[in-house]
């Protein structure tokens, strides 16, 4: 029965293209944003970590709420107190170190890049990470180095030395070794380094993006010694596993215990009001993807309600098309429940076509979203049609057949048999269900109208971000990242390597300026210092936090930064014994309101252990240190030499063109100064700026993309309601034209009609969007979510909408022929 029932619906569907290949696509788009988005969610919110029993996996971060710091690293003794001290609660604790970019000699004596973090020894099988060839680290490997030589007994101690023991990723061994299982106990890292392990192909470290890290190609065996006196170095991400049936608030309680401990023994971390926070691993990971992935994926769920509305609003026509049909079969012995049933196999039929081409359009959708998606979306990798996203849309399909199936399948299946036998094919069908078809299409138009409000709040925000200050002029910047080389160990050899790399780029034709840092900004990576002013030294708890910087003379002049007051850097303050520093003005407003900063001392902890006097000589303007969206801290800038010469790594170069066509000559130049150099993130500084809107740039093209085609599904349904309602009122229309109304009067009709049910739909509309929009808070800038303004320009545009999809069948009615209206109907 139901074969032959498929078969029917075949036949029937077959008679009318126009409306198969409509209602296929229109659900087609529905299935296909959605199923894309959650393929999206599924990857980043749903998936579990790639990791042993990941749901028991907690990151423990530092927070220093005295100074306003939070996701701070911490340092090797409060780690190792934790870990030793949180026992109730955790099966154990490991940790990773800070993760760097470093360069390893090939065999051609060329540089080559790769990124080297330290891990505690417990670290893989903490996270069941397995090894591939070879071992994992061992106790042995962690034995810390001999304490350092006696005048005179260098060479003699360096043979001491032990080596850093380093397990491969498995990608970088099949990329630098080819696979070849002879790398156990050959020498990397410049011969420091001896290869013990492989690990698993596909293990992957996944922090959140604020932390800055990055999967290590050398994974090292610490070697940190346990040092009361050395509490200040912050480099650990801990990690812990939770035992069997704890939950995260005793876990939260047991660390909080740890922290209170650590600040009742030491009053550094007292006066800075330290704890360690206990965040579930994957939550923490996602925690700031979540509200976007979560808005994109109701704004997909929409579209398919919408795509589902408008199907159904085609079938009801179509179904009242086909009264005279239904009812004939109906007379002649169909029952209700085979009615019902055949409209339903026809509305499965239409969501099993729009669901197969749905899914190839995610499959290309899902392409394009990961190349616009912005790099730091976590597990962006990992997003595919995976089984979960099939039985997604294969569910989405299902449901979508009942959705815009069933209510035509219930009309159908009452047939008026007397009167639909005995009245006007064309119109009797058409009689009924005005109310409800108009009832659908007010519920699409008020979807539509939320997912424009999404889409204009998010081109608000868009705009937005364009007028920020990021505080330096990007046009004709050119950055890049300088790695290895032969830099000497005393610091007067740095220097004068640091100025041949400088001179040696200002000499390529078209170079304005030349400089360089330790981070650029808005690409993130900036740590915080203590400062504080006169009363820190006799109350440590008057110390606050600022981002440092080191720069070399010039920097300001190339960044094109403002200086607000006093004066920059110059070659004479770039020395160790210059104790001078230069303010943006958002820390000398915290410091010095009200007054001139200029000539004023801060109290710093940058290079030694105790805190320092520096004099402030000059206040610029803030930079944006990696989101546009959000100022940042306040900074403090120190020269190069200051620290120690060689700080310095990232490169700011101004030209007088292009800077992109200077890459080539910067290269050629940089292999002439010395080959062992390696240049990367070679970018113009536009980069930058896209990559700290891209975030925002994504959930606009998205959103977007969904409202205008919800806009046109939306419009298509009135446009079909009214057309209706025109077919339908044919003959009404024809009376009142033989009686003397004016075609005007007929298009006002008509179109009335439309805005009408438009009037009705955008208030709706603007209800639910006050109500959901608020949930878009967070991906919002320089705006809020109940803005006047955009609602009032949403509102045109959708009157607007509605006037062109009222105008066709408004201005049919308007020229119908009264005396053939009235002789057909």
């Amino acid at each position: 029965m139901v074969r032959k029932d498929l078969a029917y619906a075949a036949r029937t569907l077959r008679k009318s293209p126009i409306f198969l290949i409509t209602a296929t696509m229109t659900i087609a788009l529905g299935i296909g944003a959605s199923t894309a988005i959650f393929s999206v969610a599924n990857a980043v919110l749903l998936r579990p970590l790639p990791y042993r029993d990941p749901s028991r996996l907690v990151i423990a971060t530092a927070d220093m709420r005295t100074r306003d710091v939070r996701d701070n690293p911490d340092s090797n003794e409060n780690f190792v107190d934790l870990k030793n001290g949180a026992k109730t609660q955790f099966e154990d604790f490991a940790a990773v170190g800070i993760s760097g970019r470093t360069t390893v000699l090939r065999d051609d004596d060329t540089p080559e890049l790769v990124i080297a973090a330290p891990v505690t020894l417990n670290f893989f099988r903490l996270l069941g990470a397995g090894i591939a060839l070879g071992r994992d680290f061992n106790e042995q490997d962690g034995q810390p180095q001999p304490p350092p030589p006696l005048p005179g007994a260098a060479a003699a101690t360096k043979a001491q030395q032990l080596p850093a023991i380093v397990i491969l990723s498995h990608g970088y061994w099949v990329r630098r070794y080819g696979a070849n299982p002879s790398v156990l106990g050959k020498t990397t890292l410049y011969g420091r380094g001896q290869i013990v392990g492989v690990l698993q192909p596909g293990f992957e470290l996944f922090f959140p993006p604020s932390f800055n890290m990055e999967t290590p190609d050398l994974w090292i065996a610490s070697r940190t010694p346990y040092n009361n006196a050395q509490r200040t170095g912050f480099f650990w991400r801990p990690v812990g596993r939770l035992k069997p049936g704890a939950t995260i608030e005793r876990a939260r309680e047991e660390a909080e215990r740890v922290s209170s401990e650590i600040r009742s023994n030491f009053p550094l971390w007292r006066t800075a009001n330290y704890h360690v926070r206990i965040e579930p691993m994957q939550q923490y990971l996602i925690a700031r993807a979540r509200p976007t992935i979560l808005a994109l994926l109701g704004a997909g769920i929409f579209l398919l309600l919408i795509a589902c509305a408008n199907v159904g609003n085609l079938l009801l026509v179509r179904t009242s098309l086909r009264s005279r049909e239904l009812a004939l079969r109906a007379a002649l012995g169909g029952n209700r429940g085979q009615l019902i049933r055949q409209m339903l196999i026809e509305s499965a039929l239409l969501a099993g076509l729009g669901t197969v081409i749905g899914i190839a359009l995610a499959w290309a959708g899902i392409r394009e979203l990961t190349a616009i998606a912005p790099a730091n979306l976590p597990r962006l990798d990992s997003i595919r049609i995976d089984p979960i996203v099939l039985f997604f849309a294969a569910l989405a399909g299902a449901t979508s057949a009942v959705v815009f199936g069933v209510i035509p399948a219930l009309r159908a299946s009452r047939p008026n048999v007397i009167e639909l036998l005995r009245g006007n094919a064309r119109t009797m069908g058409l009689s009924g269900g005005g109310a409800l078809r108009s009832t659908v299409v007010v519920a699409e138009i008020a979807l539509s109208f939320v997912l424009l409000m999404g889409s204009g709040l998010m081109f608000r925000s868009f705009l937005a971000l364009q007028k920020i200050n990021v505080g330096f002029d990007p046009a004709h910047v050119l950055t890049f990242n300088l790695l290895g080389g032969r830099f000497g160990t005393q610091a007067a050899q740095r220097a004068v390597y640091i100025r041949e790399v400088q001179t040696g780029l200002q000499s390529i034709p078209g170079v304005e300026k030349v400089s360089a840092a330790t981070n650029f900004p808005l690409a993130g990576g900036f740590f915080p210092i203590r400062w504080g002013l006169e009363d820190a030294l006799t109350d440590a708890s008057k110390f606050r936090a600022v981002d440092n910087q080191e720069v070399l003379p010039g920097y300001f002049e190339t960044m094109h930064t403002p200086l607000l007051a006093g004066r920059t850097f110059s070659d004479l303050d770039n020395a160790p014994d210059q104790n001078v520093a230069v303010i943006d003005e958002l820390m000398a407003l915290k410091a010095f309101p009200h007054q001139s900063a200029i000539g004023k001392r801060l109290l710093i902890r940058v290079r030694t252990p105790e805190p320092e006097w520096v004099q402030v000589i000059g206040v610029v303007a803030h930079q944006r240190q990696s989101d546009l969206a959000d100022p940042g801290r306040e900074q403090i800038y120190f020269t190069d030499g200051f620290i120690g010469h060689g700080a310095v790594s990232q490169w700011i170069v101004r030209t007088r063109g292009d800077p992109a066509k200077y890459g080539p000559q910067i290269r050629a130049e940089i292999t002439r100064l010395d080959p062992h150099l390696l240049i990367t993130e070679l970018h113009p500084a536009d980069y930058w700026l896209e990559h700290a809107q891209a975030g925002t740039r994504f959930s606009l093209l998205l959103i977007g993309v969904f409202a205008a085609i919800a806009a046109l599904l939306a419009a298509v349904g009135l446009y079909g309601v009214l057309s209706t309602v025109v077919r339908q009122r044919t003959a009404e229309i024809g009376v009142r034209m033989a009686l003397g109304a004016a075609p005007a009067n007929i298009f006002g009709l008509v179109a009335g009609h439309g805005f009408q049910l438009s009037a009705i739909a955008i208030g709706i509309g603007i209800l639910a969007a006050l109500a959901l929009t608020r949930v878009m808070s967070s991906l919002l800038v320089g705006i809020k979510a109940t803005d006047p303004m955009t609602f009032l320009a949403i509102a045109i545009l959708f009157f607007a909408i509605a006037a062109v999809a009222s105008w066709i069948p408004a201005r049919r009615a308007a020229r119908l022929d009264p005396t053939v209206a009235l002789r057909d109907e």
